[in-house]
C-alpha cells in the first residue's frame, strides 16, 4: 500500500487556477465520497487552502490511482483536464510522506514557519474522519504529521522571528520598551497595514489605543473595534505627549509630523522614549525626527529590512527542521512496511500449510498407517514447512526496514500467488508484534 499526493500549490499554479479547484469547507462530504469511490483508492483526505489544493490517498496501484486522482480534480470542478494538467504534481511513497510532513511543519509555505497551515490540515483530517474516508494508514499518518509539526516548533526557532511588516513593528517595540502592558498606542489614519499592526499591539497587551482619522466617523468605528478612544484629526498633535507608540498611515502628500513638533513632544514627555512607525508612502513623519534623542522612527523600508533578516534566520532553522523530518520519515516508513510484511508472512505460511495438509491427507489415504506413523508424517511435514519458511520470513522481516522491502514483498506475493491483503489484516502497531 502506498501513500500518494496529487495537487497544486502557490509554487505551481497562479491564484486564478487555484481558486477554480478549491473545495468549499462547508461541503466536503460529497468530494470525499467521490474520491473514495475511485476504484484504486482505499483512503482519502482533501486539503484545500488559499495556497494549495492537495489530495492525500492510499492505493495498491499508484500509477492508475494518480491518473484517477488527477482527473477527479478536474472532473469534480467541471474543468477540462488540460486546463490544470501542467500545474499538477504527484508524489508517492517516501516522497509523498516527506512532502506532507514538510507542509504540516510549514516548510513548504509561502512564508516559512507560518502557523496557519497546520490548523488547516487538522481541519481537513477532521472532515475525512467525519465522513470516514481516512482509515488505518492515513489516520496514523496524519497524527505523525501533527506530532512532527509540534516537534519542529518545539525544537527549532522557525516561528520565533516576525516575518510580516505589521508584526515586525511589535517585535521592535518590545526591544525598545521590553514591556508593552502600560503603553499607549495612537493610530493616525486607517490603512490596512497600520490597522493590522494595531491588532498585533493589542494582542500583546498595550494599555490604551487612540485613533485619529480625517474622517472622524471612521476613527470612531476603529476605536470601538479596538475598545479605544477616537481623537479629532485637528488636535491629535496636542495629545502626542501621552502616547508611547505611533502608527501612521494617512496617504497625505506632505509630512503630518515635523521634527520640530516632535522635539516639543519629547520635552513634554520628559524624554521618555517614543516609538514612531511610519508605514505611509509618501512618508507621514519627517525623517529628521530620528536625530532627536529618545525618538525611534522606523519607516516601511526599515521594517522590511527587519523582515528580511528574520526570514534568513527562519531559513537557518528550516535546516534543523529538515533533519527532524528525515528522522521521522524513517520511523514512519518502518511502521508502514510492517503493514505489508505481517499479512504477507501470514498468507505465505497459510499457503504452505494448506499444501502440506492436502499432501499429507493424500499420502495417508494411500497407506494403512497406524497412529504412530501418522504422527511422524505430520511432524516431518510441519518441520519441513517451518524450515522452508524460515529464510524467506527472516528476509521479509529484515527488509521492512530497507528500501528493498516493497520489492521483496511483491516478489513473494507474485511467486506464491498470494491474495492481496485487506487493510484490516494489517493492524499492527509496532515491529515487536511481528516477532510473536
Amino acid at each position: 500500500m502506498q501513500i500518494l499526493v496529487v495537487g497544486l500549490s502557490h509554487k505551481t499554479a497562479p491564484v486564478e487556477i487555484r481558486e477554480k479547484v478549491a473545495f468549499p469547507p462547508t461541503a466536503m462530504g460529497e468530494p470525499l465520497h467521490q474520491m473514495l469511490a475511485l476504484e484504486t483508492i482505499s483512503e482519502g483526505i482533501i486539503v484545500s487552502t488559499c495556497n494549495r489544493v492537495e489530495l492525500y490517498a492510499t492505493s495498491r496501484e499508484p500509477e492508475r490511482a494518480i491518473a484517477q486522482l488527477q482527473h477527479f480534480l478536474a472532473d469534480f470542478h467541471q474543468l477540462p483536464f488540460t486546463q490544470i494538467e501542467e500545474h499538477l504534481y504527484d508524489l508517492r511513497g517516501e516522497e509523498a510522506i516527506r512532502h506532507v510532513l514538510r507542509v504540516a511543519a510549514s516548510l513548504d509555505s509561502m512564508v516559512i514557519g507560518e502557523p496557519q497551515i497546520l490548523g488547516q490540515i487538522k481541519t481537513a483530517y477532521g472532515y475525512a474522519s467525519e465522513f470516514k474516508t481516512a482509515g488505518l494508514i492515513l489516520n496514523r499518518f496524519m497524527h505523525k504529521a501533527f506530532s512532527v509539526a509540534k516537534r519542529v516548533r518545539t525544537e527549532t526557532a522557525i516561528a520565533s522571528n516576525a516575518v510580516s511588516v505589521s508584526f515586525a513593528a511589535v517585535e521592535l517595540a518590545r526591544k525598545i520598551f521590553s514591556n508593552l502592558e502600560d503603553k499607549t498606542v495612537m493610530l493616525i489614519g486607517a490603512g490596512e497595514m497600520c490597522e493590522l499592526a494595531a491588532r498585533h499591539f493589542i494582542n500583546n497587551g498595550v494599555a490604551e489605543v487612540l485613533v485619529t482619522n480625517r474622517t472622524f466617523a471612521r476613527a470612531e468605528k476603529l476605536a470601538t473595534e479596538f475598545k479605544g478612544r477616537a481623537v479629532s484629526f485637528d488636535n491629535f498633535r496636542d495629545q502626542l505627549h501621552q502616547v508611547d507608540i505611533v502608527l501612521s498611515s494617512t496617504g497625505a502628500p506632505d509630512y503630518i509630523l515635523e521634527a520640530k513638533k516632535l522635539s516639543e513632544v519629547i520635552r513634554l514627555r520628559r524624554n521618555k522614549p517614543m516609538f514612531l512607525i511610519d508605514i505611509a508612502v509618501p512618508r507621514d513623519i519627517d525623517p529628521k525626527a530620528n536625530k532627536i534623542d529618545n525618538i525611534y522612527l522606523y519607516d516601511v523600508d526599515d521594517l522590511q529590512g527587519v523582515v528580511q533578516a528574520n526570514l534568513k534566520e527562519r531559513k537557518k532553522e528550516a535546516d534543523k527542521a529538515e533533519a527532524i523530518i528525515n528522522e521521522e520519515i524513517l520511523q514512519f516508513y518502518r511502521w508502514l512496511s510492517t503493514l505489508e510484511v505481517k499479512p504477507t508472512v501470514v498468507a505465505l505460511r497459510q499457503k504452505l500449510e494448506d499444501l502440506r495438509q492436502a499432501e499429507v491427507k493424500k499420502t495417508l489415504a494411500s497407506l494403512t498407517a497406524d497412529p504412530k506413523t501418522t504422527k511422524a508424517i505430520e511432524s516431518l511435514t510441519r518441520a519441513l514447512v517451518n524450515k522452508i519458511l524460515h529464510q524467506p520470513t527472516s528476509i521479509l522481516k529484515n527488509a521492512q526496514n530497507s528500501e528493498d522491502g516493497e520489492t521483496y514483498i511483491d516478489a513473494v506475493r507474485t511467486l506464491f500467488d498470494l491474495p492481496t491483503p485487506k487493510p484490516e489484516d494489517s493492524v499492527v502497531t509496532d515491529e515487536t508484534e511481528l516477532k510473536k
